[in-house]
């Protein structure tokens, strides 16, 4: 039997802690893992807490150990950096016996189409905050599970709020039917959102409710509807590079509704909650999600960003980014929509 011994090495380097090449739902009450990281973790907790049935004293039972421990040595590394107020914090989560190239290939599967740099008009007389959740007009966390989808929530959640914005009506539409149906991507395996974005153009393809074409974690055969079917359709959309100019995107937020963005998550693994801040990096995109406000109130101003990794990661399934120097890449290639 072939032994899999990618969690064997302790990460013993700054660059192999947050090395590029390293989109589940937790059953457990949250409040219960974030106690996990108040004290001393020992590793029968948390395969309580996240119903991990690993053979006791077995191959897999040993590997995974070793991966909960070399992630709790990448959480000490990791917080190091977090010694102002609101900074990220990192540590025991659903991901935590996973080594990074597992994390890598099974939840960060984006590819990146390179963007044109934004040459647009900035927008004057923005508010401090705005959160397009106020207006209830964007889905709750979804959960890819163990497929590559992300790509394919990030499309489906800014078309669904665009929509909504318009009528009124919040109807969330089938990340499913892309999955299944836009074969410029590899379903399960990754895709890229301007590939996507692409296709629901030239297509003008009908996305149907979630209701009628359920999400199911795992590449499908396409199935087909009517011209005649309701359905939500993309007319068109935009897609740009706001690198050092993210008061120029905040902008493009409040005009045209939730955004869908690509990102470097490899640190997300760790993420428990906090304005991130360091650890990401720019040109290394790995990971589509879905940014829905921004809040510059505070002494530290950050994107609000809805994950798709259910709500027991990092804020309820958010994560806050800082606004400036395009942390984790967060202003490389950043789609706005048009129906």
């Amino acid at each position: 039997m072939r032994v899999d011994y990618s969690c064997l090495v302790v990460l013993a380097t700054v660059s192999a802690l947050v090395s590029p090449q390293c989109c589940q739902k937790v059953s457990r009450d949250e409040t219960r893992a974030n106690k996990l990281n108040g004290s001393a973790v020992d590793f029968d907790s948390f395969r309580e807490i996240f119903d991990r049935a690993y053979e006791v004293n077995g191959e897999e039972f040993s590997r995974r150990h070793l991966c909960f421990q070399n992630a709790t040595k990448r959480h000490t590394y990791l917080n190091s950096f977090s010694t102002a107020p609101q900074s990220a914090k990192y540590g025991i989560n659903q991901f935590s016996d996973l080594s990074q190239r597992e994390f890598r290939d099974k939840f960060l599967r984006t590819s990146v189409d390179t963007a044109p740099l934004f040459s647009g008009v900035k927008t004057e007389g923005l508010p401090d905050k705005f959160d397009w959740r106020d207006k209830a007009v964007v889905a709750p966390v979804q959960n890819q599970q163990a497929c590559g989808s992300c790509w394919a929530f990030s499309v489906v959640g800014a078309m669904q709020s665009v929509h909504a914005i318009g009528s009124s009506q919040l109807v969330q539409l089938s990340v499913q039917q892309v999955l299944d149906c836009c074969f410029q991507n590899e379903g399960c395996n990754g895709g890229s959102p301007v590939r996507t974005l692409n296709w629901l153009k030239q297509t003008r393809v009908k996305l149907v409710p979630q209701s009628e074409y359920p999400y199911k974690a795992k590449t499908g055969i396409c199935h087909f509807f009517s011209p005649s079917h309701g359905g939500v359709a993309l007319k068109n959309f935009t897609v740009h590079d706001f690198s050092g100019q993210e008061e120029a995107m905040m902008g493009q937020l409040v005009e045209r509704g939730p955004l869908a963005a690509v990102v470097d998550a490899v640190s997300w693994q760790d993420y428990l909650g906090g304005i991130i801040q360091h650890h990401c990096s720019s040109q290394r995109s790995n990971h589509a999600v879905l940014i829905v406000g921004y809040n510059t109130a505070g002494d530290i101003p950050y994107w609000i960003v809805q994950n798709s990794w259910g709500t027991t990661w990092g804020n309820e399934g958010y994560v806050y980014i800082k606004i400036g120097g395009n942390v984790c890449g967060i202003a490389d290639s950043v789609a706005a929509m048009f129906l």
